[in-house]
């Protein structure tokens, strides 16, 4: 299981590139439309991640195989829920829910998606998610039964990302929530930059250039965008 799409990142955070990536929800997508939509996507863009929180079985792999027809980009998975696992796909940002309390996303889902990974190619990616309040009720607090971190607790932030780096995580992704009414604020994204070594994806909530910059020039490596952009 090579670390190809992994490394790469890290080597253009060597040289000072930043990444974009499209996040696509495959129960919002129409597969037909894929081509076109293609089209739309940032020029800046550098990977795409595919999943939602609820997302019917055969969706996920559907999208996926529809998006690799017409792209070079790196296809990753942003599983909501171990069904969405697909070997189609270049491979798998494997969340641990750390900024919640419960099991089932925190090792629960994991364990489930064994059976499923050891029969793919796909390259996993130990992940430590953060759900942080973004003012609204989003799907992951919803689907996951737990609570977001407010983003006032920036030292609570901070540790919580770096037990998960501790714990042997390759990312560390700060999460808004879908939807969310305002992105991970360029403070918090800041401090846990300059307290990890590992590279630093932040998503939710980023529509406009001026908040990507704001990630980017806070410390963010990758920012995620929703399909925001097509409006």
């Amino acid at each position: 299981m090579g670390q190809h799409h992994y490394h790469a990142l890290l080597k253009r955070i060597a040289e000072e590139k930043k990444s974009l990536a499209v996040l696509i929800d495959p129960d919002k997508f129409e597969i037909s439309e894929a081509a076109a939509f293609l089209k739309k996507i940032p020029f800046e863009t550098t990977h795409l991640f595919v999943g939602g929180s609820t997302v019917p079985y055969g969706h996920c792999e559907a999208t996926v195989e529809a998006l690799k027809q017409y792209t070079n980009f790196p296809v990753f998975l942003f599983p909501g829920d171990y069904t969405q696992i697909t070997g189609s796909a270049d491979g798998i940002l494997f969340l641990s829910l750390l900024s919640g309390r419960n099991p089932e996303y925190l090792i629960g889902q994991q364990i489930k998606s064994v059976p499923k990974l050891q029969s793919t190619n796909l390259e996993i990616v130990p992940t430590a998610y953060l759900l942080l309040d973004g003012g609204n009720n989003s799907a992951v607090a919803k689907v996951t039964e737990t609570e977001p971190i407010s983003q006032d607790a920036i030292e609570k932030i901070v540790q919580t990302a770096l037990a998960g780096q501790y714990m042997g995580a390759k990312l560390i992704y700060l999460e808004a929530g879908s939807g969310a009414k305002f992105p991970v604020r360029p403070e918090i994204i800041s401090a846990v930059k300059k307290n990890s070594n590992i590279p630093l994806l932040v998503g939710g909530g980023i529509r406009t250039e001026v908040q990507k910059q704001a990630a980017y020039n806070a410390g963010a490596d990758l920012v995620v965008m929703g399909t925001v952009f097509e409006e």
